[in-house]
């Protein structure tokens, strides 16, 4: 009797969740996109840290930017 109730239970959470499960099509991506998980919501105060990073540390990189470290930029 338990091992019946356990397996209809194990059954009941399987197709719990496999109906969570669908594929998200290329053009339905941008719909279930939060601005808010971005990794810089707001991209001026972001560069606005890059500049200030570069002017205490003398360095750059890691963020997408080009530049060399002669401080010409």
């Amino acid at each position: 009797m338990l091992r019946r109730v356990g397996q209809l239970i194990g059954a009941g959470l399987m197709l719990a969740i496999l109906a969570g499960c669908t594929t998200v099509q290329p053009w339905q991506r941008g719909h279930l996109a939060e601005p808010t998980m971005a990794w810089s919501p707001d991209e001026m105060d972001a560069a606005l840290d890059d500049h200030v990073f570069f002017a205490k540390e003398a360095s750059t990189g890691g963020t997408g930017l080009g530049g060399g470290g002669c401080g010409c930029n």
